[in-house]
């Protein structure tokens, strides 16, 4: 009867570490305080960041003003509006980053792309969990999986 207690809190406890992994994900502010608008260098912003599936791209701005349009490279390059794969038009969008590979995203409003840069591309990696979580609510997720994987690592210990 022990080792089957012992085996179900081996397994409950591999199961939170195996969940505090997707915990990880990073949720990035494009522009961070200064959010999606005109006039900003959205290559520097992104150059020092890495990318990973599950990371979310957060875009905050006055949606009377601007939007976001997922685009493709030749679109992206020629600031191309009229067939875009993805439109987000919220102010506070959160696209959730599902496959690896280049990502291009662009604002719709006339002008805005070609005259004042508002065009983000970024690299998405598919390998390994991404870096420390930057929102608070993953962090408590991540923190909340191994205080309860200790426990009950040391339950069974003490069952042992």
């Amino acid at each position: 009867m022990a080792a089957a207690f012992v085996g179900r809190v081996a397994f409950f406890a591999i199961s939170m570490v195996l969940l505090s992994s997707f915990a990880t994900a990073t949720d990035f502010f494009v522009g961070d305080n200064d959010g999606w608008k005109l006039e900003y260098n959205y290559t520097k912003w992104a150059q020092d960041k890495v990318f990973h599936v599950g990371d979310v791209l957060v875009f905050k701005y006055n949606n009377n003003s601007h939007n976001v349009l997922k685009v493709n490279a030749t679109s992206f390059k020629d600031c191309v509006t009229s067939d875009p794969l993805e439109t987000f038009q919220s102010g506070h969008d959160w696209i959730s980053l599902q496959s690896p590979g280049k990502k291009w995203y662009i604002c719709g409003i006339a002008g805005h792309c070609a005259d004042h840069q508002m065009k983000l591309v970024i690299n998405v990696l598919a390998d390994g969990p991404a870096p420390a979580p930057t929102s608070s609510s993953h962090s408590l997720v991540s923190s909340l999986a191994v205080m309860v994987t200790a426990a009950m690592i040391a339950v069974a210990a003490i069952f042992a």
